[in-house]
């Protein structure tokens, strides 16, 4: 049997998906995008990684493909450079339009695993590595000050805005 790609069904797709992402900050302008590719023929990450395709990301938004979009890791692979921005005949700002889905996929608990960890790493050191004692020590010989080894106000900042429950949402949708 020859595998291809995966088939979406009809009752699989969200419709309104493209106006959940055009009511994010960052995705008001989705609509105007025609698919010309420019994005993707200016994407430095698409120029290392061409399964990387934004232009195919915009389409499968507009289309309504929800949770294959949210579920996706390459939306996470956007590096905010804007160089499709700059170039879209358009106007239609990419970066700001993958932002704008990963606000809705970390919301719906589809943070990619990496971006979980980092977040953990702040909310526990408020940095995104643990300082050692051994750090302080080699600190300390070339006569510089200690480091904290931990910021309260970070873990605060992560208590009061909810950023905890992002964390473990992701960690309940990993398989």
């Amino acid at each position: 049997m020859k595998r291809g790609k995966p088939i979406t069904r009809f009752e699989e797709l969200t419709p309104g998906f493209w106006r959940e992402v055009a009511l994010e900050p960052g995705g008001e302008l989705i609509a105007r995008c025609f698919a010309c590719g420019t994005c993707t023929a200016a994407c430095p990450v698409h120029a290392v990684d061409t399964r990387y395709n934004p232009r195919q990301l915009v389409h499968m938004i507009l289309l309504g493909m929800r949770e294959r979009v949210l579920s996706s890791d390459f939306i996470w692979l956007c590096s905010g450079c804007y160089t499709c921005a700059d170039r879209c005949p358009q106007g239609v700002r990419v970066t700001d339009i993958m932002t704008a889905v990963k606000n809705i996929a970390a919301r719906e608990g589809y943070l990619h695993p990496t971006f979980r960890q980092q977040a953990e790493l702040v909310g526990r050191f408020g940095r995104l590595y643990e300082v050692e004692d051994f750090d302080n020590k080699k600190r300390q010989r070339l006569g510089l000050p200690p480091v904290k080894k931990t910021f309260p106000e970070v873990q605060e900042i992560f208590r009061m805005t909810g950023m905890g429950k992002y964390t473990e949402a992701a960690e309940a949708n990993q398989p």
